[in-house]
């Protein structure tokens, strides 16, 4: 956005006087101190508008700085300079949240009222307390699975504090000193220096060539220059001369005095609006809810009208009633909500391998729809790092190699630019410093002055030397009137001269010559109209252009009509903040996928749409560009018609407001939307997008507390990666739903044939399906959900958000492989129960016949499930095809599942429990034999839908 819409945007919200933000000594109240207790303080317009020592005296402090009693008074007094922690409930409090899932609600009813009917009943039969026990514990596990994953993936998150420094240099008792940045207070003297970060907002006392880059707090990355002068009074972000924490000294030094800490900067009063935008659900989320209501509506009415149809017909009421909760129970995907979150932590581990931390669980899925990415600039698509890479001088183009500050690359013949890149790195305050972190060159001041010294650097000039062989004299410092800065040096043979660089058109006003040594020639209109044009050709490339002069002058410090005045011009510098290199590659993976990306900046549009050339959202030859100011004149329908009128987008100049507005009206027409950012104007969009994407090592606290997911490496190219992950694991929980639901049919089916079949006894009891569920299913469901990322995950388009997780192709599939399951175990119950030649009305739950029937049912869904793990591993390629070892996990989990019932078989201390018997080979053979029928039927299904229709890309399970 544009400072003065920033400005704009921040009188509004200053209104209400000091407690708004922003202003003089104003602070939000410690968590251990009342609000009531805020202490009054100046106005936020008084202080700019005050001389110096009328700043120290509003603010109770001195030129020395305060001292240590009255740092520690007004420490009491405001509080730490930090802003609020996330709100976060009780972990106590959290842990219950786990038990209000509705599947977990009923299961604690169903819990309670067998736990009821064992005391009412007449003898109490220890079978209806150890389903009850059972069932609870079942609530217990998934609770204790859920809340452990959530938890960890949150711990981890808060480990990201970077962007506010965690030390500065201040004046305690007149004496210079390094203290934590928490520690300061308001009336604190901060002592800057060019490449420091401002620790909290203060108003300049001393300045010397001071800029600053607000980037970081209004979007905009041109440094900004800054003055200890009074200024009159205004918003706090139009005061020339303050600075405000979370933003860079670039170039200069200062001190300056403390006017706000913590939840009162600036930072704070972004952080206050990013606080009121509410969460957004998932898609998942949404589903998930939905489906839960639907499965315990279903079944709550199927345990309803069996225990209206057994109760007439003479059935013990209380046996009739635990019945009904058993076929409630068969009906109620005990495992799902363990087998859900831990595939999604599973998601979040693979995302955090690929640099990407998801701080909640189910922005896994909902990154998998996302269909439009709506990113900033400035260290999201670019490095933040000015390049020159062309060079004009002689009436010749020089390209330049290399991106970044590293001083590695090469110029296009040299020799003609030496003279100029050298008046270029004496004229500038920048210095380049080799570091041990993550990037091993640092810029200590302006970017733009950087470039130049890397630049000279790759022309085989050393700037210190440079500086040593020609000492400064003199500075005439840049501003905005002149848009020149000039500086004069002491030559080797006691001559002096002058540099100056600066726009090219004010520079070339002038100048009266062009060119040096043998090559310079007076600067004649067609010589003019040479250097204008290849200014021209520079910015249309989307580079920022400077020129560089100068000229010998008399002494060492000559009027600065005379510096700048009759200079002899060397050339043109072009450059610009280049893309990350592996920006292009992840754009064209998103047009691939389908999603559309829409570039939201504070930058100009010349230059954003330069970058977007760049790195690929551009190819059109005029894509839709709208500044901030025509934002404010739309409405929602003008504001509709902009987002749907061309594909390719562009929203310069813009504000937090806005981003908001952009985000809200995607939505509105049924978009998935991630925004990506790093700064504190990012935040309230990150937070109100379905996901907000933020960055790592160069965001902002503000922007990392907003977003659901942090690029610990800032790199575009892991979004891409993380939608892939995301789509994978969207894919992966649809696998194991169809695995989970088709055996709920399995057990359902054959408790409804016996009813009707006037069987006085259920085939499989509820402490058999809790055994089923979460003894046998869970660890295969999980194999499913860790099913690596298919190839062509990402070259579909992204899903409606309207789609259901339970689509119609889902639930055919559920009902085709469940319908044989289902099938099978009836078969095999009642061929046990027919050979054996007793009637029904005489079985007994003791009954060794009756025993031997409901172990083969119990042992015929556990390996049919073994069979239909490898059947839901594809859609429709042939398992074959992609391999029955090329998941070794899902193979150890159904061996586990069917080990575990034969325990349940053989064990005599497991028999009593579940009222089994042992099998014999025989029985083992028959089911194995149903199970690869299944198998077999599954594959026929796809051999006929592979030829049927050809093969779409993507396609979920």
């Amino acid at each position: 956005m544009s400072a003065d819409q920033a400005r704009q945007g921040t009188t509004a919200l200053h209104e209400d006087g000091p407690a708004a933000g922003g202003g003089a000594a104003a602070q939000a109240p410690s968590p251990d101190r009342p609000a009531s207790a805020v202490p009054s303080a100046p106005s936020p317009a008084s202080i700019p508008s005050l001389p110096v020592p009328a700043v120290f005296a509003a603010l109770e402090s001195s030129p020395r700085g305060l001292t240590a009693a009255e740092s520690a008074a007004q420490r009491d007094r405001y509080g730490p300079n930090e802003l609020p922690g996330a709100s976060h409930a009780r972990v106590w409090r959290r842990l219950l949240a786990q038990f209000t899932d509705l599947f977990a609600v009923v299961l604690l009813v169903s819990s309670a009222l067998t736990f009821l009917a064992y005391w009412l009943g007449q003898p109490r039969d220890p079978a209806t307390l150890q389903l009850a026990l059972a069932i609870l514990g079942v609530v217990l596990l998934n609770a204790g699975i859920g809340f452990a994953q959530e938890y960890s993936a949150e711990r981890t998150a808060e480990s990201l504090q970077a962007m506010v420094p965690h030390t500065c240099r201040i004046l305690r008792d007149g004496e210079r000193r390094e203290r934590s940045a928490r520690e300061l207070v308001p009336g604190d003297v901060v002592v800057l220096e060019a490449g420091d970060a401002v620790p909290a907002d203060c108003r300049l006392v001393e300045a010397q060539e001071a800029a600053v880059n607000n980037a970081a707090l209004t979007g905009e990355s041109d440094p900004v220059t800054r003055i200890a002068e009074p200024v009159p009074p205004g918003p706090p972000l139009e005061a020339r001369n303050c600075v405000f924490m979370g933003t860079d000294l670039v170039a200069g030094t200062g001190k300056a005095v403390v006017l706000a800490t913590g939840a009162a900067t600036e930072f704070g009063r972004i952080f206050r609006l990013t606080a009121t935008a509410p969460r957004q659900q998932t898609p998942l989320q949404r589903q998930v809810a939905v489906m839960a209501r639907r499965v315990a509506g279903v079944a709550l009415a199927t345990g309803a009208a069996l225990f209206a149809v057994r109760v007439p017909s003479g059935q013990p009421f209380v046996d009739t009633f635990v019945f009904s909760l058993g076929v409630m129970v068969a009906l109620v995907p005990e495992g799902l909500p363990a087998t859900l979150s831990v595939s999604l932590a599973i998601g979040v581990r693979r995302m955090a391998r690929r640099h990407a931390l998801v701080k909640q669980l189910l922005a896994v899925e909902a990154l998998g729809s996302t269909s439009v990415i709506c990113t900033d600039k400035t260290g999201t698509l670019t490095q933040a790092e000015m390049t020159v890479v062309q060079l004009w001088a002689d009436g010749a183009t020089h390209a330049v190699t290399g991106v970044g500050y590293a001083p590695a690359g090469a110029i296009t013949d040299a020799p003609p630019v030496r003279e100029l890149l050298r008046a270029a790195a004496l004229c500038s305050n920048a210095r380049l410093v080799r570091t041990t972190g993550r990037d091993a060159w640092r810029v200590l001041g302006d970017t733009t002055e950087g470039a130049l010294v890397v630049a000279a650097l790759k022309a085989g000039l050393d700037p210190a030397e440079e500086e040593t062989r020609a000492p400064r004299m003199a500075e005439y410092p840049f501003d905005s009137t002149r848009k020149l800065m000039s500086t004069v040096h002491r030559d080797g043979d006691g001559t002096y001269f002058a540099c100056a660089k600066g726009a090219p058109a004010e520079l070339l006003a002038r100048c009266a010559a062009l060119g040096h040594g043998a090559g310079k020639v007076p600067l004649t209109d067609a010589g003019r109209s040479r250097v204008i044009a290849a200014a021209d050709a520079m910015a249309g490339q989307g580079l920022r252009v400077l020129a560089v002069a100068r000229r010998p002058v008399g002494g060492p410090r000559p009027p600065i009509g005379d510096v700048e005045s009759e200079l002899t011009l060397l050339g043109l510098a072009g450059m610009y903040d280049p893309p990350r290199p592996e920006v292009r590659e992840a754009v064209d993976a998103c047009r691939r996928a389908g999603i559309r990306i829409v570039m939201v900046t504070g930058d100009h549009p010349l230059t954003a749409e330069a970058v977007a050339r760049r790195v690929g959202i551009v190819r059109e030859t005029a894509p839709a560009v709208a500044t901030g100011t025509q934002l404010d004149t739309m409405g929602d329908r003008s504001l509709d018609d902009l987002l749907t009128g061309s594909t390719e987008l562009l929203l310069c100049r813009v504000s937090p407001e806005h981003k908001m507005r952009v985000v809200t009206a995607l939505q509105r027409r049924g978009a998935v939307v991630a925004v990506t950012g790093d700064g504190a104007n990012d935040a309230p969009a990150l937070k109100h997008a379905d996901i907000g994407v933020a960055m790592g090592a160069s965001g902002t606290d503000v922007a990392r507390e907003a977003a659901v997911m942090v690029l610990l490496d800032d790199s575009f190219a892991s979004i891409t990666t993380a939608v892939g992950l995301g789509r994978s694991v969207y894919r992966n929980i649809r696998k194991f739903l169809i695995y989970l639901f088709s055996h709920n049919i399995a057990e359902l089916v054959p408790i409804l044939a016996a009813t009707f079949a006037g069987f006085p006894l259920v085939p499989i009891t509820a402490v058999q399906i809790l055994a089923i569920d979460l003894g046998s299913d869970v660890l295969p469901a999980l194999a499913l959900g860790a099913e690596p990322m298919e190839p062509d995950v990402m070259n579909s388009p992204p899903r409606p958000r309207q789609e259901r997780l339970f689509s119609a192709s889902v639930m055919g599939r559920i009902l085709f492989l469940g319908g044989i399951q289902a099938l099978g175990v009836c078969a095999v119950f009642f061929w046990h129960i027919h050979a054996s030649g007793i009637p029904y009305p005489d079985f007994t739950r003791d009954d060794p016949v009756y025993r031997e029937a409901i172990t083969m049912v119990q042992a015929g869904i556990v390996v049919s499930q073994f069979f239909n793990a490898l059947a839901v591993r594809t859609d429709r390629q042939s398992v074959f095809r992609a391999g029955l070892l090329s998941n070794p996990w899902l193979l150890a989990a159904g061996c586990f599942g069917i080990g575990l019932m034969a325990a349940i078989s053989y064990a005599p201390p497991l028999q009593a429990v579940f009222g089994t018997a042992p099998l014999l080979p025989a029985d083992w053979a028959v089911l194995v034999g149903f199970g690869a029928v299944l198998l077999a039927a599954e594959e026929a299904r796809k051999c006929v839908l592979r030829h049927r229709r050809p093969s779409a890309k993507g396609g979920s399970p």
